[in-house]
């Protein structure tokens, strides 16, 4: 159990450290009072007081974490400003949330999620400048007989340009690719002596295990890869194509977690791989077994996930608080606070029904249900 649990804490510590400094950042810029920085929910286990009186804190529950503003009872979308102004003192108004300018507090809310990508960048950029990128072509070494690759046209010595319009510069996307296709068929641009072709391959859908031996759907198509040449390309980059990669890899795997999300919304991508806190510090573990290098890689992603699920225009995510700025905006008013607290209840119910579906998710993972 310590080896999933100690990968897990050490990715959660980092990842809402992170998160929750963004907002923190924008709030101390714009002079908003911060009475609490917690990492966890729950009874606090230490903590220390800084010299601006914020109040830092490690609590029992390290499944999340919050940054409290001075006045806090719901400041994200308060209504009520006239309440507001009569409780507080001109020098205490000065460092409450709500009643600065919007631009600001929507900075402030977005700071968290910005964080988060401005991490995996970080991150993606080290790995590229020190360690470095493969850029290793993909050629098709086999062909599997009767398989979908057969059946679509692909042939031994194709080199793979593309995958559903992705350019494919590593051998090491192509299994990548292939797994966030939702689609019926899949695209594959190939290179066949001087010629280019387009062809369609309708994956099979098995149950298989991924590199770390989880039960997963897996989509196959029925080739077998080599380096093109017998050649490996694996280089270290320069600053200017180390950001450019790291910048591509962000929005790449934003992009399309936001297509498998829609693809499960509209039934044509796996539930089953959607999982929670118990699954990411199984796989944290696991990942952790292969050294620094694929532990980072997996907190890159793992905070791409937190920053994007953030901006969900749910309430209680910091995406439900901009909604409510949105409003806000093109009203010329916040929303009653009827109307902020209906969308709440929806936003909770929606919010418990995802941890429910994840935790079954996590749980029939772990064999307790079949």
């Amino acid at each position: 159990m310590m080896t999933y649990i100690i990968p897990f804490l050490v990715l959660i510590l980092v990842v809402v450290f992170i998160h929750e400094y963004g907002h923190y950042y924008f709030a101390r810029k714009y002079g908003v009072g911060v009475t609490d920085f917690s990492i966890g929910f729950g009874k606090e286990l230490f903590g220390w007081n800084d010299k601006h009186g914020t109040r830092w804190k490690i609590c029992a529950i390290p499944l999340g974490g919050y940054v409290k503003f001075f006045g806090d009872r719901n400041v994200y979308s308060q209504a009520d400003h006239q309440e507001i102004i009569d409780k507080y003192s001109k020098e205490e108004q000065e460092k409450l949330f709500t009643l600065k300018p919007l631009y600001q507090r929507a900075l402030i809310v977005f700071g968290g999620p910005l964080a988060n990508f401005l991490l995996a960048l970080v991150i993606f950029f080290s790995i590229y400048t020190f360690a470095g990128k493969d850029f290793t072509p993909a050629i098709i070494n086999e062909v599997q007989k009767d398989s979908p690759a057969m059946i679509g046209g692909l042939k031994n010595q194709d080199v793979i340009l593309e995958i559903d319009g992705n350019k494919v510069k590593s051998i090491m996307e192509v299994s990548k690719f292939i797994t966030l296709s939702t689609g019926d068929v899949i695209d594959f641009k190939v290179k066949r002596t001087n010629t280019e072709l387009i062809l369609k391959i309708k994956p099979n859908i098995v149950e298989g295990e991924d590199g770390l031996g989880n039960k997963i759907n897996k989509r196959m198509v029925g080739i077998k890869l080599g380096a093109y040449n017998n050649e490996v390309n694996h280089i270290k980059l320069g600053p200017a194509q180390a950001l450019y990669h790291a910048v591509h890899e962000v929005y790449f795997v934003s992009i399309s977690s936001l297509k498998y999300i829609g693809g499960m919304i509209l039934g044509k991508a796996d539930t089953s791989q959607l999982g929670g806190p118990i699954r990411i510090a199984k796989i944290s573990g696991q990942v952790a077994t292969f050294g620094v290098l694929a532990f980072i890689s997996m907190m890159a992603y793992i905070s791409i996930s937190l920053g994007l699920i953030n901006l969900f225009p749910i309430p209680m995510l910091d995406g439900g608080h901009l909604m409510f700025y949105a409003f806000e905006k093109v009203l010329g008013r916040p929303l009653s606070q009827k109307t902020q607290e209906g969308f709440f209840r929806i936003g909770m119910f929606l919010l418990l029904s995802l941890m429910f579906f994840t935790t079954f998710n996590d749980l029939k993972d772990l064999g307790l249900f079949s």
